[in-house]
Parts: structure tokens; C-alpha cells; sequence
């Protein structure tokens, strides 16, 4: 395996966060959520470089805190409700390229609302990149209901789409149906230069894979009952968080 491959990790953090204000400054278990991706990140053997990508300077101030650059402050356009992944990774090539003219092979975007990605997950997943030749390999986890047992129900409560579905199927065993995926926001790991090409996360269906997760390390911090379910979690030891509490070298 080269160890030429060069990897930017970037948190991707902004000030504004609705559903659960300061959401990336919350602690679970003494530990902020910047501080997981911050930890974890370095940890990785692959890691050339963590840089943080945000508006908000509590935030920055948060992130230098456990070693991380912040070579910039994200322009406001950039941080609102509106912005796309898409709009970030641009200007954060854009600016490493122009301020800096450097570049990197791949981009690991790390949305602190999912903490619970190991340096391993992160190591799994560049080396499937590199075996597969790929543009994006994403953190999935399995959905709990295939999609087939799902659908609308229409404004007169009607279910005829669902009951449908359900009926054309040999087996309507949930336990009989191939196991589905769905991203759990804990890794993104980009092309550089397909990004730059396309101007797009997804933009290679053939050239993209998934690096399947567990249940618990998917766990994506969005509402404050989910802030508590992680802590509750980590109280009760389903969850070990030693791994993230120091930065450990591979």
C-alpha cells in the first residue's frame, strides 16, 4: 500500500445549527463532538493534514484546541441552511490550490454530528479507495426496514402503494429481503481531482463504494434526544470512548 497517497481530512462544521444550537460544541462524556472527529482523524496513519471548515470562531477556537488548522474562516455564503457539501469542497480546493498551490489526492469530509468513526473506518476506507480506484467511498450503515416494507401513505390515509409492494414479494419476511444501506454522514472520502472535474460529491455511480458500519458508530447527532441517547450510551458503557479520548499513532 503507498504511503505516498496524500489525504486532506476536513471537519466541516458551521455556527448555525437550528435543530440543536452549538450541536458541534456539545460534549459526550467530556468530549466535545469537534473534539471525536479532531482525535480520531489524527489518529489515522493515512492523516496528512486536519483542517477545520467553519464560520464560527468559538468553533475554530475549539478545533485548535486539539491540533487542527483552520487556514481560513469559511465565507458566510457557506454557512447557511442553503449551502451544499458540494459548495464547501469547492472552496476549500479552490483556496488550497490558489493560497497555498498544494493539492491532495483524496478529501475525508468529517461531519462532527456523526462522532463515532474510528482512525480503523478511516483506514478501511482509504485503502478501498485505493484497491478499487474509486471516486468517493462513503460511511453507510444498514437500514433497520428495507425499502420495500416503505411508502407514502396518500392525504386519504391510503397505504395501496406499500400494500402493493408488500404483495409481489415471495417472502414478506423482513429477515428474507437483501440487506439495504443508507449514508450515516460519518465519512466521505473524495476524489480530488474527479471533484474537481464534476464540482460534485456524487457524481460516479460505477467508481463509488460503501464502508459498512455498525449501528452504534453511525449514530448521527442531529435533535437533542438524539444528543442524549449517545450520552446514554457512553454512561453505560455500550459505547468505549477511550479510542477517542487521546490521539493514538497506528
Amino acid at each position: 500500500m503507498s504511503n505516498n497517497f496524500r489525504v486532506l481530512f476536513v471537519i466541516t462544521a458551521r455556527g448555525g445549527s437550528k435543530g440543536l444550537p452549538g450541536k458541534n460544541l456539545r460534549e459526550i462524556g467530556g468530549l466535545s463532538l469537534i473534539g471525536y472527529k479532531a482525535n480520531s482523524a489524527q489518529s489515522c496513519k493515512y492523516c496528512n493534514r486536519v483542517v477545520i471548515s467553519s464560520d464560527d470562531n468559538s468553533i475554530i477556537n475549539e478545533a485548535n484546541k486539539y491540533g487542527v488548522e483552520a487556514p481560513f474562516i469559511r465565507p458566510k455564503s457557506l454557512a447557511t441552511d442553503q449551502a451544499s457539501s458540494d459548495s464547501v469542497i469547492s472552496h476549500l480546493i479552490e483556496w488550497i490550490e490558489e493560497k497555498e498551490n498544494d493539492s491532495y489526492d483524496a478529501i475525508m469530509l468529517l461531519e462532527p454530528s456523526s462522532p463515532f468513526a474510528t482512525n480503523d473506518h478511516y483506514t478501511k476506507a482509504i485503502e478501498l479507495f485505493i484497491e478499487k480506484k474509486a471516486s468517493l467511498v462513503l460511511g453507510v450503515r444498514e437500514i433497520e426496514i428495507p425499502s420495500v416494507f416503505a411508502s407514502k401513505i396518500e392525504d386519504n390515509n391510503s397505504i395501496s402503494d406499500l400494500v402493493e409492494k408488500i404483495g409481489d414479494l415471495n417472502s414478506s419476511r423482513r429477515q428474507d429481503q437483501k440487506p439495504e444501506v443508507t449514508p450515516n454522514g460519518a465519512l466521505y472520502l473524495i476524489s480530488w481531482e474527479e471533484f474537481k472535474k464534476t464540482q460534485k460529491i456524487y457524481s460516479n455511480p460505477k467508481r463509488s463504494y460503501g464502508l459498512l458500519m455498525s449501528r452504534l458508530n453511525s449514530i448521527e447527532i442531529e435533535t437533542s434526544e438524539d444528543l442524549a441517547y449517545a450520552r446514554f450510551l457512553v454512561s453505560n458503557d455500550y459505547l468505549d470512548i477511550n479510542d477517542w479520548l487521546e490521539v493514538k499513532s497506528d
